[in-house]
């Protein structure tokens, strides 16, 4: 990939776009004066790059028929068999399909991505192979994980296992579907406005959004520094605990980890919870698209925990419903400027780039029509912001997030966890084939105002299933202290325990 010199032309054009008014002497000037750099691209370009080793063997991913794909939640299927012993030994997980497997196709729910094999395994996936884990495939997710619905995705929509008109939660869409059909035992979802809750609350399964930064990012698509999370989605909350002991803790590329507290997690299993303090948050009940059934059933959950001796109390935090405003900006013209127009990464971090990724993303400028309308609308707008505005809403929505922080600091200081339903409803109807831009969009991002206020927040979230409201599985969440993920596993499992959550 040899760097050239520019031409008069295109420096011109450089100069328009910066504002800069240069005439043809200035011009050939600078032209002149960039030698050294590009001598400095092409020399970079000839040096090896830093990636880590791949070290177990896989079988190239293959798209199964629809005959063996009902849900249509699978991308591909392959098999990376791991060490064969360790804590994941005998497991079988799924990747949602914007993690990185080595010579195994990833496409980001996107047809812009289709046909990119990367070149390296995310750090979460050494891990789990060093842990003994087999890993069986990819899961089809939304495009660009721009949607909390599962209708985006380039492949189709995935079918929520409970009811295949319905929508199985997103934007880990595949992961959530596989785990609740019972086709793997774990899957990774990630999660930046609630992708591993929401889908798990739609589909009766088990997901954590851990503290940020606990769990690396690296070999992950990045969306937007500040909120990108991925963390396990199970069945049963000791098959949590157990993926997260294995996925936590450092590994030395991702700058989102600093500080991080890692402890053991399944020793919280079977804790006796009595004693213990829930506050359920007022705020995260009664949203215009709230069920009562809904709020109904998870306070009726809050009734079992009491039942086993925790204290429950009804606490506010009015900021919690402020949380979806901050959330815009930071969500909106952060993944527009990272993820798209950075080729996925941007720059100013110290993290590890996989440029194989950045070279072929880059392309998504010759074929953005294809694009999903959710990821069209939150480019549009931020733009349009950044164009006008400039990068202020940007920072002043990260300012803010650190005093919604410590609003929930503040009640956390003397509860252990705060409760909520996870989505205020449950699983929506897919928009039919040709559904107007409006329903698309409203069906992608009306599950919401429970799950994105806790990626800015930056807290532990855990969604538990509990009970059904129409044969539809329902959400409860329970938000803990940072880094205390080991007590909302103790409080779940508790509930878990406590009776099948199905006749709850």
């Amino acid at each position: 990939m040899a760097v050239k010199l520019p031409t008069d032309a295109q420096l011109g054009d450089v100069a328009e776009r910066l504002g800069f008014h240069l005439d043809d002497a200035a011009i050939a000037s600078f032209k002149g004066l960039m030698s050294a750099y590009v001598d400095s691209y092409n020399a970079v370009d000839l040096m090896p790059d830093a990636l880590p080793e791949v070290t177990y063997p896989r079988t190239p991913g293959v798209r199964p028929a629809p005959a063996d794909n009902p849900l249509n939640a699978w991308y591909v299927k392959s098999t990376v068999a791991g060490s064969g012993s360790g804590k994941l030994a005998g497991k079988t997980v799924v990747l949602k399909d914007n993690v990185m497997l080595a010579g195994v196709p990833m496409m980001n729910g996107s047809s812009t991505l289709e046909g990119y094999v990367p070149d390296v395994d995310a750090t979460i996936v050494t891990r789990m192979l060093d842990a003994g884990a087999t890993i069986v495939g990819k899961a089809h997710c939304e495009c660009f994980c721009m949607s909390g619905g599962s209708h985006t995705g380039a492949q189709g929509p995935v079918l929520n296992p409970h009811d295949p008109t319905r929508s199985a939660g997103g934007s880990s869409s595949g992961s959530a579907a596989l785990v609740a059909a019972g086709e793997v035992d774990m899957a990774i979802g990630g999660d930046q406005g609630g992708s591993i809750r929401m889908p798990s609350a739609f589909c009766g399964t088990v997901g954590m959004k851990p503290t940020h930064g606990l769990v690396p990012y690296t070999g992950v698509v990045p969306i937007e520094i500040y909120i990108d999370h991925t963390g396990p989605m199970t069945a049963t909350v000791a098959d949590n605990a157990l993926m997260l002991e294995v996925l936590a803790g450092p590994d030395g590329f991702d700058s989102r980890q600093f500080d991080c507290t890692v402890t053991p997690y399944t020793p919280a299993i079977g804790k006796d919870v009595s004693g213990m303090k829930v506050a359920i948050l007022t705020e995260g009940f009664g949203h215009p698209q709230s069920m009562p059934e809904v709020d109904a059933k998870v306070r009726a959950a809050a009734d079992r925990l009491a039942g086993l001796g925790v204290t429950v109390e009804e606490v506010s935090i009015p900021m919690h419903l402020d949380a979806m405003h901050i959330w815009a900006p930071i969500g909106l013209q952060g993944l527009t400027q990272t993820m798209m127009l950075g080729d996925g990464y941007g720059t100013s971090r110290q993290d590890l780039y996989v440029t194989s990724f950045m070279d072929f993303h880059r392309g998504w400028r010759n074929r953005a029509d294809e694009l999903s309308e959710t990821l069209k609308l939150a480019m549009l707008f931020a733009q349009f912001a950044d164009d006008v505005h400039g990068k202020r809403f940007y920072g002043k929505a990260v300012n803010l997030s650190l005093k919604l922080r410590a609003a929930y600091d503040a009640v956390l200081s003397g509860y252990d966890a705060l409760l909520m339903p996870t989505v205020p409803m449950v699983a929506t109807k897919l928009p039919a084939p040709g559904a107007p831009r409006e329903e698309i969009v409203a069906r992608a991002f009306d599950m919401l105002p429970n799950t994105a206020p806790f990626d800015i927040s930056h807290h532990p979230a855990l969604t538990v299933p509990c009970g059904l409201v129409e044969d539809l599985p329902v959400g409860l969440q329970l938000v803990g202290k940072l880094w205390d993920e080991a007590t909302l596993y103790a409080l779940g499992a508790a509930f878990e325990a406590s009776g099948d959550w199905k006749t709850f």
